[in-house]
């Protein structure tokens, strides 16, 4: 294969725009591959951080601890929020490329804190980062992929993110157990994020010319956009449906939040070694992010909300499991059967904010489902964290759970799109 299909700056662009898997699946296979460097940039943090607050920034306080994931909820959902307005103003491949250069400083902050303070900054600095950079090659492949198979390139999406984070959250926690928690497991870091920039660079095109045939502009007007206030009030709380999806997509990240910040300091707690609270950390994202793949393709088949629900059930039947039985091997079935709910709802719901709006808005209402998806990591990092300063481990966990089933029965009698 020559290097023009691949280099964007040497591409051909005789080719007719067509959307679809056959014709576009180079720029899709690549947008894979950069998403799997910005799921690693979470996996180095996802072993690591709460015992580095603990040992060696002196924090003793959970709700203290985990503040720096709802740091990094806190920016990446603004950034979020932001892509909808950015896409009329920059392309898609331009707003990819500076969430990379947002992302370059993280892992040298994380090796070189002083301070705990300097974390939190860290991940403000992540946080933007993965709001712009996840955010297009979600877009990305939607442009490329059409209508038909939208379900299906989510899941290679979803797949590659956190198959990433769940590589990199053992292999940095393995690294820990062995020379320590500081340097040597961020070193992997400022080599993810480098490649990543580097390859947006060099091999990612803009899809604007897939978007236009979508919306059926390509030789005519500009698509008339909605107002952002009238998208942000649909997506929240105007259209049952899409209010059904953004609060499933809420919770989802609420329980993730405490799955980051909560479960490591809990195993800890009951005796586990860093090696093995590695191993339970990384199960969860890593059936997660294998599943997907399948799960995106079967929401195009059985529909969306049979996934969403019966998904978020399963996580809150995990999450309780998790506090309410102590066993190595349960947790280990737990941490599975808590990514099996994940992947059955992750990539589904950003399908079913797809099918329900229109293609020109769709970055616009991605956007402001994705806000209010990683606002979850807030509400879960401080609420999960304020009961377990107060009554333990076990009952915030326990809320946690009965939060997230609440939220799958809610979604049964909410969402509703394609063939559902």
């Amino acid at each position: 294969m020559r290097i023009t299909n691949w280099l964007p700056a040497f591409a051909s662009t005789q080719r007719p725009v067509t959307l679809g898997l056959s014709d576009n699946w180079r720029q899709i296979a690549l947008l894979v591959a950069t998403n799997m460097f910005v799921g690693g940039m979470i996996g180095m943090e996802r072993t690591i951080l709460p015992g580095l607050a603990e040992q060696e920034f002196g924090v003793t306080s959970k709700t203290a601890v985990v503040s720096f994931i709802a740091t990094f909820g806190l920016a990446k959902a603004g950034s979020n929020l932001l892509v909808g307005p950015l896409t009329q103003w920059l392309t898609r491949r331009r707003i990819l490329i500076a969430g990379w250069m947002i992302g370059i400083p993280v892992p040298l902050l994380l090796i070189w804190a002083p301070a705990w303070g300097w974390i939190i900054g860290a991940n403000l600095l992540l946080g933007v980062n993965q709001g712009l950079a996840w955010s297009m090659t979600v877009n990305m492949k939607m442009d490329l992929a059409g209508p038909r198979f939208r379900g299906l390139v989510l899941g290679f999406n979803e797949t590659a993110g956190y198959t990433s984070l769940a590589v990199m959250a053992l292999l940095t926690g393995i690294i820990a157990d062995s020379y320590g928690l500081r340097p040597e497991p961020f070193y992997l870091g400022t080599a993810i994020a480098a490649t990543g920039l580097a390859f947006s660079v060099l091999f990612i095109r803009d899809t604007s010319a897939h978007l236009a045939l979508e919306t059926g502009g390509i030789s005519g007007a500009a698509p008339v956009r909605s107002s952002f206030k009238s998208n942000f009030a649909d997506g929240t709380w105007r259209k049952p449906y899409l209010f059904g999806i953004t609060q499933a997509g809420l919770v989802k990240n609420l329980n993730d939040g405490v799955a980051w910040g909560i479960f490591p300091l809990y195993f800890a707690s009951q005796g586990l070694s860093l090696d093995r609270i590695a191993i339970l950390v990384a199960v969860y994202p890593l059936v997660w992010g294998g599943l997907q793949l399948a799960t995106g393709w079967a929401s195009d088949i059985l529909g969306r909300k049979p996934l969403i629900t019966v998904g978020m059930v399963l996580q809150g039947t995990a999450i309780s499991v998790t506090a309410g039985v102590d066993s190595y091997g349960v947790w280990l079935g737990a941490m599975a059967l808590l990514g099996l709910g994940t992947a059955l709802v992750y990539p589904t719901l950003l399908a079913a904010v797809g099918d329900a709006v229109p293609a020109a808005d769709r970055a616009a209402f991605l956007g402001v489902y994705r806000f209010w998806r990683d606002a979850g990591f807030i509400v879960g990092a401080l609420l999960a964290g304020a009961v377990a300063d107060l009554f333990g481990f076990k009952p915030a966990i326990q809320l946690i759970a009965a939060i997230t089933v609440g939220s799958g029965v809610l979604a049964f009698f909410t969402v509703r799109g394609r063939s559902s």
